[in-house]
């Protein structure tokens, strides 16, 4: 079982590289037939070679970045699966929750991400809520759609053999709605770089963000767009853990 799982995992990568390869070529394809300014548009090789240039300065503010995007992505989760859990125990709470939930999600990101730099400072603190702000409502949304999706047979099934309210969620609901709760994951995973980025462009003194904000402004277009790489691999590797986690939370479906 455990081969078969490599298995999966190896051909997964497998195809992730081939696209990966597959947009350099088209990337490269682009830069030679349309010639434009490397400010404007550099080639594939400009850009590795500022990663291999700026290695250094990348990785660390690359580990700023990581350590929000997982900061955020845990406080996220776990807000979100309280709230979806207290929201699916009692009605009250549901009523009173659910629509300011909803609305603050109708706020975009950026309007609020310079009063959190404002409440929070500078610093990982503002990242990390404004991560876990945009990570949440996947998670709670997803999870409590689940809890409340239960068989219904389940549930009279445990009623009758005398379970109360309480054991009712955590031996039946909660179990029946983990496949929702892992694609809740699964997403806010993939959110969770905008959350921090979008931080550091707020405000920030470290972080791919900030690097990104700086090369800019000296039109340094290949670092930009390293930063960039240096990101989307952090994200697909974050996102690519999340998902073997949920999975394997949600094992009888892949056996």
């Amino acid at each position: 079982m455990a081969g078969e799982r490599v298995t999966r995992l190896a051909a997964k990568i497998g195809r992730s590289i081939g696209v990966l390869a597959i947009l350099i070529v088209v990337w490269k394809i682009l830069v030679l037939v349309f010639q434009p300014a490397s400010f404007i548009f550099p080639s594939p090789e400009l850009v590795l070679f500022s990663i291999y240039d700026n290695g250094e300065y990348l990785t660390e503010h690359a580990l700023t970045t990581l350590a929000e995007m997982v900061a955020g992505l845990v406080v996220g989760s776990i807000a979100g699966i309280a709230v979806a859990l207290i929201m699916a125990q009692f009605q009250l709470a549901e009523r009173m929750m659910l629509p300011v939930i909803v609305t603050t999600q109708t706020l975009p990101v950026f309007a609020i991400a310079p009063l959190l730099v404002i409440w929070f400072g500078f610093g990982m603190g503002s990242k990390v809520v404004m991560a876990s702000l945009i990570i949440f409502f996947p998670i709670a949304s997803s999870f409590y759609d689940g809890l409340m999706r239960v068989d219904r047979t389940w549930l009279d099934l445990a009623r009758g053999w005398g379970a109360r309210p309480a054991q009712l969620l955590i031996k039946t609901k909660v179990p029946a709605a983990l496949p929702s709760l892992a694609s809740g994951l699964k997403i806010g995973a993939t959110l969770a770089p905008i959350g921090a980025i979008v931080g550091e462009w707020a405000g920030a003194s470290s972080g791919l963000g900030y690097v990104m904000l700086q090369a800019n402004a000296r039109m340094q277009t290949d670092l930009v767009f390293a930063g960039l790489l240096v990101l989307a691999v952090m994200a697909y590797g974050l996102r690519t853990i999340v998902a073997i986690a949920a999975d394997r939370m949600i094992f009888w479906k892949f056996n």
